[in-house]
């Protein structure tokens, strides 16, 4: 079965008017119609509109992280409804940073899965151990806890919908990042948990690499048979490395 090739851009907290302006400018006027891979945007949220305006038909948008509520007295969250209404096709959801720095629950993370799907969004969701996990060769255990917890709330058959991103903690902005053969070998394993439920699923869902991800090592990445793109941090604020790596996924 052929799994379609994506590429995410996360942006973070990054970006003026100004300097969005010119970097979408940039990305518009490379040939990203020419590249069969689906190539994501996720600007900061204030962003969403500004990019909206400029995205060419190849390119499209997405958000950082969105409320598991769809409205209410919430200060400060945005619904996935609002982004949707914004235009934007997908969200990024459960990122280590999230997780970390904000201590999101997988609970939470599975809920916010949930909402998203049901507003017809697609999550992007991240899973990913630390380096003392993987140290402790809990690795496995580890991203299968936080895939369970999506799966008793969503159901196996709803991961159809699902966009999964491996981002191993310990290579994201850190310049380290897992070797091919590591992140095959967690790849395939993502593969086979979802295998144990419904075959099908597993040989359809789109499973991205993210962790340091340059163009100099993308396309051995991209290469690997469970690796099908990437959710790319620092280097996508650079148009032509971002495209570089692009080029990497097809």
């Amino acid at each position: 079965m052929t799994r379609r090739k994506l590429v995410a851009g996360n942006w973070k907290m990054n970006g003026s008017p100004q300097s969005v302006d010119k970097l979408v400018t940039e990305l518009c006027d490379l040939p990203l119609s020419e590249l069969e891979s689906t190539v994501v945007i996720c600007p900061p949220a204030l962003f969403v509109s500004q990019v909206m305006s400029q995205a060419s038909i190849k390119m499209v948008v997405g958000g950082q992280n969105c409320s598991d509520k769809i409205e209410g007295a919430l200060t400060g969250e945005i619904s996935p409804r609002m982004l949707k209404q914004l235009g934007c096709e997908y969200v990024i959801l459960g990122h280590s940073e999230r997780r970390q720095v904000f201590s999101e629950s997988d609970e939470l993370i599975a809920n916010k899965v949930d909402t998203a799907i049901k507003e017809g969004l697609t999550p992007i969701l991240c899973v990913g151990e630390s380096l003392e996990q993987r140290e402790k060769d809990e690795t496995s255990s580890v991203i299968r806890a936080q895939l369970d917890a999506v799966k008793q709330v969503i159901g196996i058959d709803s991961f159809a919908k699902v966009v999964i991103a491996y981002e191993p903690i310990w290579a994201i902005g850190t310049g380290k990042t897992a070797s091919p053969e590591q992140a095959q070998e967690v790849h395939a394993d993502i593969r086979q948990w979802m295998a144990s439920s419904d075959e099908s699923i597993a040989a359809s869902v789109t499973i991205l690499y993210g962790g340091s991800v340059k163009s100099s090592n993308a396309a051995e990445l991209f290469a690997q048979n469970d690796i099908d793109g990437g959710l790319i941090g620092g280097a996508s604020l650079d148009s032509q490395e971002f495209f570089k790596i692009c080029q990497s996924a097809g």
